[in-house]
């Protein structure tokens, strides 16, 4: 992407790029979010995190309208209402099974949108956010969901990814965490680069004009999918090795860095 032409559509992932996770957003970060945004550009929020916790960041960045895409593209919302505009759900009680016989100490929990959260445990990070439930499997499984997360107690990321390796999640794709063992699986098919697409069409943007920011394995589809994508300076190796561009790291604002080059307060 030339500096000359501003991105109309700008996705922006959150834990890591637009803030260090458990951090504020910094003020140059959000000042050049809103910039974006005052000039007509179509930001949009597309992070693994659930619809509650979303709007966390997106209120605390004080958008008022636009889009966002929630738990890695399986939930699309409007921002100006929060009522959710599609729901991409799967059955998780297969994905469960393989689950709890592969790590039969893995804390599982699913997400009801715009709910809460039903667990079979408490997880680092728990998000007390609207409801929290504790659950058995069979309570787990009853209903469709947007993502099912598993956290390993009993294991590192790289033990689980090595029993994962061969493993396919009936009806769910899964992708795993940067540093811990954790992994999060969606509908097969949804991604955070798919549900991109279909709000690029919809809203007639030439792909030649989107930009993509993030760091993480889950953020992998979406930067394929820009026109212009941006590694954070802070991202695993595979981001660096896909994206476009590499910015500064989280810390150093590299949101910021990249945003500034077209807009300004």
């Amino acid at each position: 992407m030339e500096t000359a032409e501003p991105p109309q559509l700008i996705a922006l992932d959150v834990d890591g790029t637009l803030m260090a996770t458990g951090e504020q957003i910094s003020a140059r970060v959000r000042d050049a979010v809103r910039a974006a945004v005052a000039a007509g550009a179509h930001v949009v929020i597309t992070t693994g995190r659930t619809l509650l916790a979303t709007r966390m960041v997106v209120e605390e960045l004080g958008l008022g309208a636009g889009r966002a895409l929630c738990s890695n593209g399986a939930v699309h919302v409007d921002i100006s209402n929060w009522e959710p505009l599609s729901v991409h759900t799967f059955d998780p009680e297969p994905a469960v099974a393989v689950l709890r016989t592969l790590f039969p100490d893995m804390v599982l929990s699913v997400e009801k949108v715009g709910i809460g959260t039903w667990t079979t445990g408490y997880y680092p990070g728990s998000f007390r956010l609207g409801e929290f439930r504790f659950v058995d499997d069979h309570q787990l499984s009853l209903e469709p969901t947007t993502r099912l997360n598993g956290w390993w107690p009993g294991g590192t990321l790289t033990d689980m990814v090595e029993v994962m390796a061969e493993q396919n999640l009936p009806g769910a794709g899964w992708v795993h965490g940067e540093h811990e063992p954790w992994l999060v699986a969606s509908k097969l098919g949804v991604t955070k680069g798919w549900a991109l697409e279909q709000l690029r069409r919809e809203l007639g943007i030439p792909p030649e004009v989107t930009l993509a920011m993030g760091d993480g394995y889950n953020d992998r589809e979406m930067l394929a999918w820009a026109g212009h994508s941006v590694a954070m300076g802070n991202a695993v190796d595979p981001v660096l090795e896909l994206a476009d561009e590499i910015t500064a790291d989280v810390g150093e604002d590299g949101v910021a860095v990249v945003l500034e080059r077209w807009f300004h307060n």
